[in-house]
């Protein structure tokens, strides 16, 4: 057995727990960051990252490398099939990022490892954490070849079924719901816009198509039994389907595909002693509106804040401060997910009325603005 020492253990090495690791390193704190894969993910899950999201990331100076590698998009839009219910643009808002970037998760992960061991950072792999023990002054973390880190902090950001929350004894209730996600990253022969992230409602249910550098697209779609492998067939039944009908867009090819199940599911406290909650271990929700990771790597920038100012200061007045403002985020945002979620997989009967108010409220400026700064994390402003 080795012991360890750090000022924050991070579990988890995914965009969030990178992303509060490179903040603290940037505060000049010793981070030990662990995580149980052998090997950071070579696959892409989220993709989009939003205006507000983007700001925050310039903290830690990789906004600006996430910019060029990623594709710009300045439109969202609601559809039903070829009818546009509800456009909605990110040009006007308040913010020097007036637009979404669409980059797979993967990438992501790159640009914020390569930033960690920029500023002398480093991960522990493959190790679990196995144990967890507290004390008024600090934590130790017991890793599965029997180490011990003991630290004053332990930051659990290590996903939706998170062993250090557990054995810190927080609670994550919630629901399942009865549907399952297919993620499918495609090649296609024309018919599908390449500057807009389109969320169609379609008697089938919900798909989400985003154009992704490179030239293929995303395609997010609500199912209820999502296949492990999606092939270029199932694919076309999405787009066709689901999809716009009359410029018959044609897949020529799958690039990659996954599938899980959707969870609305958020911690009843982002914090036990010094444990503190981060991304996927503190919340998780359908993927509709793309607001996921985006939410966690917020989170990550304001932990790491808050974290160095406990630090430094012995004050833990902001790390509450995260706890409570940082679920409070979550909730809304969780709401913003369902209501998007609910309103595409309404009976087939009301879904003409749907439309219709959709169509008439999304012909409002007020309410084209006021979608568009709630998905770009601007709801207040």
């Amino acid at each position: 057995m080795t012991q360890q020492s750090a000022e924050v253990v991070v579990v988890g090495a995914g965009p969030v727990g990178l992303a509060v690791a490179a903040g603290l390193r940037l505060h000049g704190h010793d981070v030990v960051v662990i995580d149980k894969q052998a090997a950071g993910s070579n696959t892409s899950r989220a993709c989009v990252i939003h205006p507000r999201t983007l700001e925050m990331l310039e903290q830690l100076g990789v906004t600006k490398q996430l910019v060029e590698e990623g594709l710009e998009l300045n439109d969202f839009a609601v559809r039903d099939g070829d009818q546009r219910l509800v456009p909605v643009g990110f040009a006007d808002l308040p913010t020097d990022h007036p637009y979404i970037v669409m980059i797979p998760q993967s990438e992501t992960e790159r640009i914020l490892l390569e930033r960690l061991e920029e500023l002398g950072g480093s991960i522990l792999r493959p190790r679990t954490a196995t144990g967890l023990s507290q004390t008024a002054e600090g934590a130790e973390v017991t890793l599965d070849n029997g180490d011990v880190i003991a630290a004053r902090y332990v930051v659990a950001a290590d996903g939706m079924n998170s062993t250090v929350r557990d054995l810190a004894g927080l609670r994550m209730p919630g629901n399942t719901l009865q549907l399952s996600c297919s993620l499918v990253d495609v090649r296609v022969d024309g018919g599908l816009p390449l500057d807009e992230v389109a969320l169609y409602f379609a008697s089938a249910g919900l798909l989400v198509v985003a154009p992704l550098p490179g030239g293929s697209f995303r395609l997010v779609a609500e199912v209820h039994d999502a296949p492990e492998h999606p092939d270029v067939d199932y694919a076309q039944r999405l787009l066709t389907e689901r999809g716009p009908r009359k410029s018959h867009p044609r897949v020529t090819e799958v690039i990659w595909g996954s599938r899980f199940r959707i969870h609305e599911r958020v911690a009843d406290k982002y914090r036990a002693g010094r444990v503190i909650l981060a991304g996927d271990a503190a919340h998780t929700h359908s993927p509709a509106g793309g607001q996921g990771m985006n939410l966690g790597l917020r989170d990550a920038v304001t932990l790491a804040d808050a974290l160095s100012i406990a630090l430094t200061r012995n004050d833990e007045s902001d790390l509450d401060a995260y706890a409570v403002n940082a679920r409070a985020e979550a909730v809304r945002v969780i709401s913003l997910a369902h209501r998007l979620t609910r309103l595409a997989n309404v009976p087939k009967a009301i879904r003409p009325l749907r439309n219709a108010v959709l169509g008439l409220a999304g012909r409002t400026s007020k309410a084209q603005v006021g979608f568009a700064k709630q998905l770009a994390g601007f709801p207040d402003r």
